[in-house]
């Protein structure tokens, strides 16, 4: 069984014990992460919901989405990072599935998402900008909520610093001694999973008041691989765990934050230049029984 690592805030004085563990049914072990991750969808969806009247976005539609979101963030997160670490898990297919050892990236969850939702808009001929621009607003919510499992975890952190909420534990210690030469281990780490989870939640608030305000169609959904993409540019910067390109210097992260940020701004400048305006979801595409009852008024 995992047992709990001391997590120390040095510059506060603040001492914290932590476990990856919550609780145990019998012999499995119920995770923090995995708490985290739920507790973030759940919320999503309710809020999801709750909004979804007062914005005119068909309810049942939500529930479709999510039960395509959740195996293709999943599936999609795990790829991308066995793809990017294909060396280790090349010709181990036990290795590949085996997410409980850890290995997701946001970035590939984020991909297959859109892509699964782009081919069930198409089979069911639903406008896909209407349902981005509604969905993506949640997004960055559950991305803040889902970091914390990070700091339960004892992982994605950033390099060494002198900051007064640079953080350390045993468990980071051993990481940098092992994997970071350069790094003196002893000393605290940049909590990066606290910086993205900030930016997150402020890109969530960003968010709702672009959706509610914007007239151009897939301009909520731009703002937040803009927005996104450069916080996750800087903080990806400084971890200590990033992915890169084969025996390159160039992190994977970074790359593709740089390629979002500059296509979401060019179709910004594009949509409104030639004023694309965003498509109201009119019932007529989901609901067939709304349909009805239109016709019979």
């Amino acid at each position: 069984m995992i047992s709990a690592v001391e997590v120390k805030f040095p510059g506060l004085g603040i001492d914290i014990e932590v476990n990856p563990v919550a609780f145990t049914i019998g012999s499995i072990e119920v995770y923090w992460y995995g708490i985290l991750i739920a507790l973030a969808l759940v919320l999503c969806v309710g809020l999801a919901i709750k909004q979804s009247k007062s914005l005119n976005f068909p309810e049942g539609l939500i529930y479709d989405t999510i039960l395509l979101i959740i195996p293709c963030a999943l599936i999609g997160a795990r790829i991308y990072y066995v793809a990017c670490n294909w060396s280790y898990y090349k010709g181990d297919f036990k290795k590949m599935i085996d997410i409980r050892s850890g290995g997701l990236a946001v970035y590939g969850g984020v991909i297959l998402v859109f892509i699964g939702a782009i081919i069930m808009c198409y089979i069911r001929k639903i406008p896909f900008r209407s349902l981005a621009d509604y969905i993506i607003v949640y997004l960055p919510l559950g991305q803040a909520i889902g970091r914390w499992g990070n700091f339960f975890n004892q992982e994605a952190f950033g390099t060494t610093t002198t900051l007064p909420w640079g953080m350390t534990s045993s468990t980071i210690e051993r990481y940098l001694t092992a994997n970071c030469k350069t790094l003196v281990s002893t000393m605290p780490v940049h909590p990066t999973f606290l910086y993205e989870s900030i930016a997150d939640l402020i890109i969530f608030f960003i968010l709702m008041k672009v959706r509610k305000n914007s007239k151009i169609s897939f301009e909520t959904t731009c703002v937040y691989f803009a927005l996104y993409g450069t916080a996750r540019f800087f903080i990806e910067g400084i971890r200590t765990d990033s992915l890169y390109i084969g025996s390159t210097g160039l992190r994977i992260s970074q790359l593709l934050s740089l390629i979002f940020v500059v296509a979401a701004l060019l179709y910004i400048a594009y949509a409104r230049s030639q004023k694309i305006e965003k498509q109201a979801f009119a019932a007529k595409f989901y609901d067939d029984e709304a349909v009805a009852a239109e016709g019979n008024k």
